[in-house]
């Protein structure tokens, strides 16, 4: 993408009342950020879902200068900018559809043919969830995952310092813009979260800081993942949020279920309840859900043979079992000059290579005997 490209890019992200889902409508049908910046609104107003208020707002010049006090932004800080139809924007995110059009990362992520899961959850993590989240990325970092988090409080940052802790790439999804860091006291982790992965946002340098980004980035959260862990929740809270969202993204989502009598718990227990969440109750159940499968757990494929070379001895037995398979073992091994025992071994030998001709008559049978 060019630098023009990026700039009409940037400034129909930032146009007021234009969400994701709605700008990535009008590329469709215009072709480009810069065909739909230069179209008349007399045009525009024919798309569906665009009214008086949004043409207007396109036709305002003053976006594009914006645009370019922010690209300068962008180089100045050495920000990677990823966009939704190229090939490093993140593949899950593709399929949201209001997945930002235009992503900013800083760090060295690596999402390609990865395992990423998001763990959030309370921001007054309870001593127990605290160790329940060591014990689970602790548990999961032999299958090599990413952990995705928000590094705000709590569960946020408790995931990812476990992720540095065991050497795995984490990425810290933001609610404002890479000039900032939110909350202040945790700037000592960025430089270690960027060594082991780094941030994600959709939020420029100027954007106004603002509770309500905090439920606008859950969704980067939710659709960077296969799958969303929720820690701990009280009844209402931003984890559920970004569960809910994952599950609108046909993604998979798991709580950890706790006591009745527990306010962080009740969040968990009614996802469980409700069946929204899978119940997480070993870090196990993970993998096991998802279909992981380590790299030592993995069987080389079985190569079937057309040809097999048989000794002097198999060869002979299995010459005789081509037509007497249905003598006795003592029998035939009588008939082969074979001890019985040899010939059980034998005729094991023979069935495991060859595996496309399989031995005729009770072979098992007579191997049991």
């Amino acid at each position: 993408m060019t630098d023009q490209e990026l700039i009409y890019a940037l400034a129909l992200q930032h146009i007021p009342k234009i969400g994701s889902t709605t700008a990535k409508k009008l590329i469709k049908h215009c072709g480009s950020p810069e065909a739909v910046l230069k179209e008349k609104p007399s045009t525009l107003l024919k798309i569906d879902g665009i009214g008086a208020l949004t043409a207007k707002g396109i036709a305002d010049r003053h976006h594009i200068g914006d645009a370019e006090q922010e690209l300068k932004f962008i180089k100045q800080h050495n920000i990677k900018v990823l966009y939704f139809t190229e090939d490093h924007y993140p593949e899950r995110l593709k399929h949201c559809i209001d997945g930002p059009v235009v992503l900013f990362q800083s760090g060295a992520i690596n999402i390609k043919n990865q395992r990423i899961i998001s763990i959030v959850g309370a921001r007054k993590i309870t001593t127990h969830g605290i160790a329940f989240c060591e014990k689970l990325v602790e548990n999961l970092a032999p299958y090599n995952p990413i952990i995705v988090s928000g590094f705000a409080y709590g569960t946020d940052i408790t995931a990812q310092k476990a992720a540095v802790k065991h050497n795995l790439q984490t990425i810290g999804c933001l609610a404002h813009g890479l000039n900032q860091i939110y909350p202040k006291v945790h700037k000592k982790y960025v430089a270690a979260v960027e060594a082991h992965g780094g941030f994600f946002t959709d939020f420029w340098s100027t954007d106004t800081f603002d509770r309500n980004n905090f439920l606008k980035r859950n969704r980067i959260i939710a659709g960077l993942s296969e799958a969303t862990l929720v820690i701990e929740s009280a009844e209402k809270g931003g984890s559920l949020v970004t569960a809910d969202i994952a599950n609108s993204y046909n993604r998979e989502v798991f709580a950890v279920p706790g006591r009745t009598t527990d306010s962080q718990s009740v969040g968990c227990n009614n996802l469980i309840k409700s069946q929204q969440a899978h119940l997480l109750s070993t870090p196990l159940d993970v993998p096991y859900m998802l279909n992981w499968e380590l790299e030592a757990d993995k069987k080389a494929p079985v190569q079937t043979q057309l040809f097999v070379t048989l000794t002097p001895n198999e060869q002979m037995v299995f010459d005789y079992l081509k037509v007497n398979d249905k003598s006795s073992l003592d029998h035939i091994a009588l008939a082969c000059g074979i001890p019985t025992y040899k010939l059980a071994s034998l005729l094991l030998n023979l069935e495991l290579k060859d595996l496309v001709r399989p031995l005729p008559g009770k072979l098992f049978q007579l191997i049991a005997k």
